[in-house]
């Protein structure tokens, strides 16, 4: 199984995706990481991203998730998925994969932003990806999480709902 751990900036994805991958014994790879120079470039200075700089990002992580397929490994990958149609891209043809969303609130999200150092998202950005977020409908086969509760206890219901270790 692949294992997405998507939601905004601020909603714990890297660090509920490392205690998931820590506990399960599972790779774990941060979307972010899979960022051209470029895309960071203009994330640094406030511009948010389009769906042409995306898409390819998108088809990176892709990749990623067709090799440990291919390798019979699993993993977790920490991904913002925003929009339903990055989650389909994710999620096309890919039996393995998985998406758990971590529902956050826009203040709790700038609250936790304000505690990180050295990450290239500002402000303007986590505004943006609230304008941006598609919040996962019904008919989506994504488990939305909320993350009103340690980040350990997050990952521990997340098990739970998987029916993981």
């Amino acid at each position: 199984m692949i294992l997405i751990v998507a939601g905004s900036a601020g909603s714990g994805k890297t660090t509920v995706g490392k205690l998931l991958s820590g506990r399960l014994g599972w790779e774990f790879a941060d979307a972010d990481d899979f960022h051209s120079a470029a895309n960071i470039a203009k994330m640094r200075s406030g511009r948010p991203l389009s769906d042409s700089d995306r898409f390819p990002w998108l088809a990176a992580i892709g990749a990623w998730m067709d090799e440990q397929i291919a390798a019979g490994k699993s993993a977790v990958v920490a991904c913002s998925a925003l929009a339903r149609r990055y989650r389909e891209a994710l999620l096309a043809g890919r039996d393995e994969v998985r998406i758990v969303f971590l529902e956050v609130s826009r203040e709790e999200a700038f609250r936790r932003l304000h505690t990180r150092h050295g990450h290239f998202f500002g402000e303007q950005m986590v505004a943006s990806q609230f304008a941006e977020l598609e919040p996962p409908e019904p008919d989506e086969s994504t488990i939305v999480v909320p993350t009103d509760r340690p980040a350990d206890q997050v990952a521990e219901n997340i098990c739970e709902l998987l029916g993981l270790g």
